[in-house]
């Protein structure tokens, strides 16, 4: 039983590497026409239309109280943030190089979970951070050089869901994960609309909304859709099997966003933001081993039977 739950687990953690950078994809094919924060505010629209139906058949407690929805709100914020950095950096630049750069968030959540929570975290573990990041470095160079200063906002964008991450972890034994969701995106459609509603006829660029044409309608829907759909499959493949076990599969993400983005852009990674994937990749995966190894070192042993 315990087998047949952590390969469901795998499973549904393969489905999110597939369907998360449709999500990416649906993104970068909404900038030809649409302005980033209208696709940010998107996401948020269609995720909650979807995830309200869901919770309300699985018949789930929605109420929350001051607290939880103070912290619900920054986690909102914190994937506003997210998203609109990510959807920046992929209107100019490849998937891959965007969602490479984003991969330093496992570093940076290693650290601010030590700041913040102080989380033990040795000096090997230090080092494969700052390896990692420096691995990062390596895709954002040629890319600064070639989109500018765009080329930062995925760095931004990880910086923000580090801090998501954080905040779902604070939040993760009070609310469901579906209610998590829900009201992440309802907060998400509060902040967005006013602030596109405000910007209309303003001129900036990348909040002054526009009516979708076409199949741009399409890409909108899908940035939610995806976002919903992929989301759910890890949050349930969460339940299945220990974050361990899954974190090393989450790095194959990477495989379907060079695939889409050479299938859909023509877009392939040059052979300094290979160098820099797999640093990154390589740290990663190090990390993740020595979190296996410290856990296994905490568990208290069972007395030996005699």
């Amino acid at each position: 039983m315990t087998t047949d739950r952590t390969l469901t687990g795998i499973a549904l953690m393969l489905a999110f590497c597939v369907l998360a950078p449709l999500l990416d994809t649906a993104s970068k094919l909404a900038t030809a026409t649409i302005p980033v924060g209208q696709i940010t505010g998107a996401r948020f629209l269609v995720q909650g239309l979807l995830m309200l139906p869901i919770a309300l058949l699985m018949r789930l407690p929605l109420a929350m109280n001051r607290r939880i929805s103070g912290l619900v709100l920054a986690r909102a914020v914190c994937l506003i943030l997210s998203t609109y950095g990510f959807v920046a950096g992929v209107s100019v630049m490849p998937i891959a190089d965007a969602l490479a750069i984003v991969f330093v968030e496992p570093f940076i959540l290693l650290i601010l979970g030590h700041l913040i929570f102080g989380d033990e975290i040795g000096p090997r573990r230090i080092i494969a951070s700052i390896i990692g990041f420096c691995g990062s470095l390596l895709v954002i160079q040629p890319s600064l050089a070639a989109f500018g200063l765009v080329a930062l906002f995925p760095l931004g964008s990880a910086f923000a869901f580090a801090f998501y991450m954080l905040l779902t972890r604070a939040v993760a034994a009070h609310l469901h994960p579906v209610t998590q969701q829900l009201h992440t995106s309802l907060f998400g459609m509060v902040i967005c609309l006013p602030i596109l509603w405000l910007a209309e006829g303003s001129g900036i660029a990348t909040l002054d909304p526009v009516m979708p044409e076409g199949l741009a309608w399409l890409w909108l829907f899908g940035v939610g859709f995806w976002a919903a759909a992929s989301h759910m499959c890890m949050t349930v493949a969460l339940k299945y099997a220990p974050a361990s076990t899954l974190a090393p599969i989450h790095y194959l993400e990477i495989v379907t966003a060079v695939a889409l983005g050479y299938a859909v852009f023509g877009d392939f990674p040059n052979w300094m933001t290979w160098i820099g994937i797999a640093v990154i990749v390589a740290s990663g995966l190090y990390i993740i081993q020595r979190e296996r190894l410290t856990a296994a070192a905490a568990r208290p042993k069972l007395p030996e039977a005699v």
